[in-house]
């Protein structure tokens, strides 16, 4: 008798219920099955459903959560419900481990576009900080690991080391697939699957972007060590040999930066004649516009400034015209490839680069002109 209760047909009991949103799941793995509803299409809304079929949204609900419990579909959160592709539905919900150096400057965002891929794909994600310490580093790689993961996300520590190559070899050669964000080779030998800004165009267009406002003579100014130092130095390098700029180049320990060492820079700069400079990072653009105070020169008008990485560039007291990493991207783009090689394993390895943007404040003392349509 309790089965006969459950499942018996009333129309308006519980068993009528429970019989509906059976047949309702059904009718939608067919169409699914059919074409009717193709892979990445959105479905109709649960209220649009609920219309259709004569259900109610209730009914409707437990319909859809069978087909997201079986990965025909997934939900997103503010979009819709959405048909998956066969490919992208993993037998199981795959476990993903990321390993960032820090959550709290740079890669946050980085962190909510891997989060919001994978929670699309249904996958779990287990986060650990390595402080840039690579001791620690290691440590979380050897347990996520030995917890089973299916795939990592890292974005691994490689300054201080003699050979980086022999560590990236390491990485790529990891039991379970591994995607690199923010840290490449650059060379033929580099075998990681790698998603990156390609902060060499980063400071290249910064450059282009201070000639067109009319700098002839520009600065780079550096924190170092950094990853990222190198790369934005190539791309610096080739804008000025281009356009036959004048250049002046300042570093200086990211422990060292402070008003004194901006000062030094300063003088560094107006020696050379520099009227404008790209300055790797915000703080460093930030000191560097407080020296010029300092010194009664005004920004933008003595000395144009354009940052790199726009993480506060905006709250600067002369909001600072930034190159801007694209940083929500590279997290969606690199959770995208892992999930992809979770379920292609025998295709090739990519290694993808993303332009950064140049986002235009107070600091650089203008647009540049409009380029004509081709």
């Amino acid at each position: 008798m309790t089965g006969a209760t459950r499942y018996g047909a009333e129309p308006g009991g519980r068993g009528g219920r429970e019989l509906k949103f059976r047949r309702l799941a059904d009718r939608l793995r067919r169409e699914i099955a059919d074409g009717v509803w193709p892979p990445g299409s959105r479905l109709p809304t649960e209220q649009e459903l609920a219309r259709a079929n004569a259900a109610s949204v209730s009914t409707v609900r437990r319909a859809v959560d069978d087909l997201v419990a079986e990965e025909l579909v997934v939900r997103r959160q503010g979009s819709g419900t959405y048909v998956l592709a066969p490919e992208s539905r993993p037998s199981s919900a795959a476990r993903i481990g990321v390993i960032v150096p820090d959550t709290a400057f740079y890669y946050p965002r980085v962190l909510a576009g891997i989060e919001e891929e994978v929670t699309a794909a249904g996958a779990r994600l287990a986060i650990v900080c390595s402080g840039y310490d690579r001791a620690r580093e290691l440590r979380a790689l050897e347990e996520m690991l030995d917890s089973g993961v299916d795939g990592l996300l890292l974005v691994p520590t490689l300054i201080g080391l003699d050979h980086p190559e022999a560590y990236l070899r390491r990485l790529a050669g990891l039991r379970v697939p591994a995607v690199l964000i923010e840290r490449r080779g650059g060379t033929p030998g580099d075998t990681t699957e790698n998603v990156c800004t390609h902060h060499e165009a980063g400071g290249y267009d910064a450059v282009h972007h201070l000639a067109r406002l009319g700098h002839r003579a520009i600065g780079l100014v550096l924190r170092a060590p950094s990853p990222t130092a190198e790369p934005v130095t190539t791309g610096f390098r080739q804008a000025v040999r281009e356009l036959g700029c004048r250049a002046v180049e300042f570093s200086a320990a990211l422990q060292e930066w402070s008003p004194a060492a901006a000062d030094r820079c300063l003088e560094r700069l107006r020696a050379a004649g520099a009227t404008a400079a790209l300055c790797f990072g915000d703080r460093q653009a930030a000191l560097l516009a407080a020296a010029a105070r300092r010194a009664g020169l005004a920004v933008p008008d003595d000395l144009a400034l354009v940052a790199y990485d726009d993480e506060i560039a905006d709250l600067a007291e002369i909001p600072l015209t930034a190159v801007a990493p694209p940083k929500h991207q590279l997290g969606r783009t690199a959770a995208e490839l892992l999930l992809h090689r979770l379920t292609h394993p025998d295709q090739p390895r990519r290694q993808v680069l993303l332009r950064p943007a140049i986002t235009v404040r107070d600091s650089c003392g203008g647009l540049p002109p409009a380029v004509p349509a081709g």
